[in-house]
């Protein structure tokens, strides 16, 4: 059975009720906040493990919430499922590009909640998993969960940012990142960086590492890629 906590948000109390019958039938612990202000105060409080959005609310807004929990890093990871009203569809794509995870239109089957619940989460750990195995190429360790890489079994002083690159790097090698998609993928799309940051960074990593860093690539005219073990 079930047992992450899911904090439903929705000013209509008898969908409220509806919600927490099934997921808690489901096993799920289910919180539950009737407004925006409301559900930020829980959702920093609580932790949640996934918060389940209705779009109109009074006050604050669905996709202001959306906002807020996604700029705060205490809340950024927790998934969020959004519930709208048939014809909200450019609310549905503003949602998804501010981090929404999915979206469930009014009226919805119980059935078709807990399953879209249940993707969003398996999915979570899935990332989760990925994001904390210790990565081991050659003579170099990446230990996300310490936040510490060795060379030859040596520890390297890296920033947070330079640490975030490499491991945004490694865990795809082969793959080839513009320098947008790395500030995307290491800060968020609102970071304030340039290309010629990202490029500062990289020299210092490869600085850092040593012959470790000869790992990191150049591809010339588009950005970096992490080189394929062999």
């Amino acid at each position: 059975m079930a047992r992450e906590k899911v904090l439903v948000v929705d000013d209509e109390e008898d969908i409220l009720e509806l919600v927490r019958y099934n997921l808690s039938k489901d096993g799920y612990q289910v919180t539950s906040a009737l407004s925006g202000e409301t559900a930020l105060k829980k959702a920093k409080e609580e932790s949640p493990d996934l918060v389940l959005l209705d779009l109109m609310l009074p006050g604050v807004d669905g996709l202001d919430v959306c906002k807020e929990l996604k700029r705060d890093p205490a809340t950024a990871a927790i998934p969020i499922v959004m519930l709208t009203a048939k014809g909200e569809d450019a609310d549905v794509v503003t949602g998804l590009e501010l981090g929404a995870d999915d979206y469930i239109t009014k009226p919805f089957s119980p059935r078709v909640l807990l399953a879209r619940i249940k993707a969003v989460l398996r999915r979570r750990k899935q990332h989760q998993a990925s994001e904390d195995t210790v990565l081991r190429i050659h003579d170099l360790v990446i230990d996300p969960t310490r936040h510490e890489v060795l060379v030859k079994n040596v520890s390297m002083t890296l920033t947070a940012t330079e640490f975030r690159i490499l491991h945004f790097l490694a865990r795809r090698p082969g793959w080839v990142f513009s320098r947008d998609q790395i500030i995307t993928g290491v800060k968020g799309d609102d970071y304030p960086v340039t290309d010629r940051s990202v490029d500062v960074q990289i020299v210092g990593l490869r600085k850092k590492l040593g012959s470790a860093g000869n790992h990191i690539e150049t591809v010339r005219g588009v950005g970096y890629r992490f080189k394929e073990a062999t």
